[in-house]
C-alpha cells in the first residue's frame, strides 16, 4: 500500500503544511486503532486515508483524517493533499465528492493545477475569554469567536500582524483555552500585499503545538475578515516557519478554499493495514 506525504498550501517543496495521504484499495477502512497507529508513525498534522465507494452513492470516495493522538472531524490540508493524490495518480479527475465526518464534501482540480475545496462555514459566535488565555497566548485579544462545532476553535483576533507573528504561547497552559485549539489573526500590515490577514494555529490539545496551515481554520476566518473587509474573495497568509496561502471564497453556508500541493515522499507501507 503507498503512501505519499504531501506539502499543502504551496506550490513548492518543503513549504505549506505536509501530510500523509493513503489512498486503499479496500471497501472499508481498517479499525480506528490500526489507522491511529499508522498516523501516529507518520507524526504529521495529520494523516488522511481514503476509499473508494460503490457508483450511485452520495459520495466518490470516504475520507478520515488523523492526528498523532486522535481522529479530527474536519481538516483541510489533509483533504487538499488527498484531492492532489487522486489527481495526480489518475484515480479521480474534475470535481470528486468525498464522504467524512463533517458531510459530504467536494474538490475541484483546475486546469492551472490548484484546487478548490468545499467546505462548510464555521458558525462564529462571541464568546469572553477563557481564564488565563492572555498569559497563555502572550497577547491581549481585541474580539473572541467560537467556531462551531466541526472546527472546534477559539478565533482570537489580535492588534496587528506583528503580534500574530511575534506570538510564542506557553502550549500547556493554551490547552484549556478550547475545545480543539487556538487560532490567532490580524488584518495585513500592508494592504497592498499579497494577502489581507494573517493567521497561526496552536492545537496542542490534539498534538500539535503550531500547525503550518490550517485549511479548516479558514472556514471561520473568511465570514470573520470578510465581514470586516467588505469582500467575499480573500487571501490569508498563514505565518508559521512554513508558511502558506489559502485563497478564501464565502458563499453563505459554504466557503471554498483553494490552493497548491506538491507531492514531495512517495514510498510503501510495509506493515500492511
Amino acid at each position: 500500500m503507498k503512501i505519499r506525504i504531501v506539502d499543502a498550501f504551496t506550490d513548492r517543496p518543503f513549504a505549506g503544511n505536509p501530510a500523509g495521504v493513503v489512498i486503499l484499495d479496500s471497501p472499508a477502512f481498517p479499525g480506528a486503532d490500526r489507522l491511529q497507529r499508522i498516523a501516529s508513525e507518520v507524526n504529521l498534522s495529520e494523516t488522511a486515508f481514503a476509499h473508494p465507494l460503490p457508483p450511485g452513492r452520495e459520495a466518490d470516495w470516504a475520507l478520515r483524517w488523523f492526528t498523532p493522538t486522535t481522529e479530527a472531524d474536519l481538516c483541510g490540508h489533509a483533504t487538499l493533499a488527498t484531492a492532489h493524490v487522486l489527481h495526480t495518480s489518475g484515480a479521480a479527475s474534475g470535481t470528486v465528492r468525498h464522504a467524512t465526518r463533517a458531510g459530504v464534501l467536494r474538490t475541484t482540480a483546475h486546469d492551472d493545477g490548484t484546487l478548490t475545496l468545499d467546505f462548510p462555514t464555521a458558525p462564529l459566535s462571541p464568546v469572553a475569554a477563557p481564564p488565563g488565555l492572555d498569559d497563555a497566548l502572550g497577547a491581549s485579544p481585541l474580539s473572541l469567536h467560537d467556531t462551531g462545532e466541526h472546527v472546534g476553535d477559539l478565533l482570537v483576533e489580535l492588534a496587528d500582524e506583528a503580534t500574530v507573528r511575534a506570538l510564542e504561547p506557553d502550549f500547556r497552559a493554551l490547552v484549556s483555552c478550547s475545545r480543539r485549539g487556538v487560532v490567532a489573526t490580524a488584518a495585513a500590515e500592508d494592504p497592498a500585499s499579497a494577502y489581507d490577514f494573517v493567521s497561526r494555529g496552536f492545537f496542542p490539545g490534539v498534538g500539535i503545538d503550531e500547525d503550518p496551515v490550517t485549511g479548516s481554520a479558514h472556514t471561520a476566518l473568511a465570514p470573520f475578515w470578510s465581514a470586516r473587509l467588505g469582500r467575499d474573495d480573500l487571501v490569508g497568509l498563514q505565518a508559521s516557519a512554513r508558511s502558506g496561502l489559502v485563497r478564501t471564497s464565502l458563499r453563505g453556508e459554504r466557503t471554498l478554499l483553494t490552493g497548491s500541493a506538491v507531492t514531495v515522499i512517495e514510498g510503501e507501507l510495509l506493515a500492511g493495514l
